[in-house]
Order: C-alpha cells, then structure tokens, then sequence
C-alpha cells in the first residue's frame, strides 16, 4: 500500500491518499473460491486488502487495530456478509 500526503496551501491542509494494487489479492480470492476452505476447524472466507481496512476505519471510524480479536471478527463478517462486498470473500 502506497500512501501521499498532499499539501494544499490554499486551504492550509493536508490531504492523505492511500493506494493499493489490489488485483492480485481479487484474483487469489476468485481462484481460492474453487477450493475448499476448511482446515480443521477453521475456515478462510475471504482476504481484505489493507486499502479496503483503511477504507473502512476512516468511514466508520472504526479503529481495527485497538479492536479486541473477538470485536474484529464480528466487524470483519459484517463486512463480509454485505454483497457489496462479496469480491473480498474466498468461499461461495
């Protein structure tokens, strides 16, 4: 992930850009989908490009890296079950 920072002098701000090449990880999700995603008693339901959790913490503000693991994962498959979403996930 690739961050700017952009000073713009006329509004005396600064503005912060994040990018990402995220085709790889959609197009690993979209192979992975074929595959069984069990192992054991976990499953691998999708890969979330750090863009896209960057995106999420400044909408929602939700501060992924102070969440408990437990609040992760509910935040994470609430994520995960929206259909606008559904490119993220590794399972059908």
């Amino acid at each position: 992930m690739r961050t700017d920072l952009i000073l713009d002098r006329a509004d005396h701000r600064i503005v912060a850009s994040a990018w990402q090449d995220v085709e790889p990880i959609l197009d690993r999700n979209k192979a992975l989908q074929n595959e069984p995603q069990r192992r054991g008693d976990l499953r691998h339901i999708g890969t979330i490009p750090n863009v896209i959790l960057v995106k999420w913490m400044n909408e929602e503000g939700a501060n992924v890296l102070k969440m408990s693991s437990d609040e992760f994962g509910k935040f994470i498959k609430r994520k995960l079950a929206d259909p606008d979403w559904r490119w993220l996930r590794t399972d059908k």
